[in-house]
């Protein structure tokens, strides 16, 4: 994980604040060609820093308390939409794995529906460009998992949900029920 967060996370801080330097440029020169052309860096590079800030609050060590879902607002969300916490952790491990190439598998809050929802992004897609807020998210890029299993990224989606800080997600599922039902 250290990899993971020093170099590859910091790689897309880094192309993000250059894209953010030349759109800067681009918007001083009145450049609107220049500055639609340097979305999708803006994207991903935007994309692979949001969604790693989530994935690092996510996890937790076991001895601190990682893997354990208390009672809580989210905890009966789950169970009264998915029926358990281990048959929400099935399909989001299922959905993840259907990724073709790269990307990430969520549980979001989905305002549309008011409740939880299991999507997948590509490559470095947010939630939120979906309409979705996002709670939980698995990294499912080849550098989340392959230095520990290798090949078998299905082992790393297994265990992930070990060191998952419920906390955290419970925290963001909270805070998304109360913004949405001030609306």
């Amino acid at each position: 994980m250290h990899l993971h967060h020093d170099k590859h996370h910091a790689a897309y801080v880094a192309g993000l604040n250059a894209a953010e330097e030349k759109l800067a440029e681009a918007q001083h020169r009145n450049d609107l060609a220049g500055q639609v052309a340097l979305q999708p860096l803006i994207n991903f590079h935007g994309g692979g820093h949001v969604n790693h800030s989530i994935f690092w609050k996510n996890l937790i060590g076991e001895k601190n308390g990682g893997g354990h879902l208390q009672t809580s607002p989210l905890k009966a969300a789950i169970e009264e939409q998915y029926g358990s916490l281990d048959t929400l952790s099935k399909l989001v491990n299922a959905k993840t794995a259907g990724i073709f190439g790269s990307g990430w598998g969520w549980i979001t809050y989905n305002p549309a529906i008011n409740g939880l929802d299991v999507i997948t992004t590509a490559n470095q897609d947010m939630p939120s460009t979906l309409g979705h807020v996002p709670l939980l998210g698995v990294d499912a890029w080849e550098h989340a998992y392959y230095l520990d299993y290798n090949n078998v990224k299905a082992d790393y989606f297994k265990n992930i949900w070990r060191v998952i800080n419920w906390k955290d997600v419970a925290k963001r599922y909270d805070e998304a029920v109360a913004h949405h039902q001030k609306k």
